[in-house]
């Protein structure tokens, strides 16, 4: 039974890495797409340069979601609120010091993200990797038993997935649909300044009921 914890992990993982590719060609074209799509030209290149840099933290946030449904399936918390407090704190810097630091401006966002989230999922593998709770889980370790269930994991993955996009594409099509009108750079703005405060209030509840799950 935790022998197959471990198995699902690894399914997942190799799911999001697949994934993780198709959108990362997806983003690599992201300003030719959104012109295509009637955004500002010049927003249009500035949203591809930041998509470009967040692909290194599009990979590894695939793997820290699964990580962390992993721990949490298992009633640890405690591991993860550390974990995530002390990566909060390590992003600030690294955020701030590449922006105001270095001559990567407004490029230095997305690259401390990438780094950030690396290091969350660094961090939590090396716990979940060498840490005595788990250690009758991984006791057969990496194997290719996890591609066996691929089709089994993606039977429930791709409708929640599903769910889950359509939810936030809702919100997200507000910034696309601010792109194409007058003054596009302060009306996208405004969009996405308040679909990011909503989501800042949001993350609290979202953050309750996954501990109710």
């Amino acid at each position: 039974m935790y022998r197959m914890l471990g198995i699902h992990l690894q399914t997942s993982c190799i799911i999001s890495f697949l994934f993780s590719i198709i959108i990362a060609i997806i983003w690599w074209n992201s300003d030719t797409i959104l012109i295509l799509l009637h955004q500002d030209p010049d927003i249009a290149k500035k949203a591809g340069e930041f998509l470009k840099l967040l692909i290194p933290g599009l990979f590894a946030y695939g793997f820290l979601q699964n990580v962390l449904r992993f721990v949490q399936a298992q009633s640890i918390v405690l591991p993860l609120v550390v974990c995530s407090v002390g990566c909060l704190v390590i992003h600030i810097g690294i955020a701030y010091g590449l922006v105001h630091w270095t001559s990567l401006g407004f490029n230095g966002a997305p690259l401390a993200a990438s780094i950030s989230i690396w290091i969350s999922v660094l961090t939590l593998g090396v716990y979940v990797l060498f840490s005595e709770r788990f250690s009758h889980i991984w006791r057969d370790g990496f194997s290719f038993e996890p591609f066996h269930y691929v089709l089994m994991n993606l039977k429930l993955a791709l409708p929640s997935a599903a769910m889950v996009c359509l939810e936030y594409w809702a919100f997200e099509l507000l910034v696309l649909l601010a792109g194409i009108m007058p003054n596009s750079e302060t009306t996208t703005s405004l969009i996405a300044m308040s679909v990011n405060t909503e989501a800042i209030a949001y993350t609290i509840s979202y953050g309750l009921s996954a501990a109710a799950r």
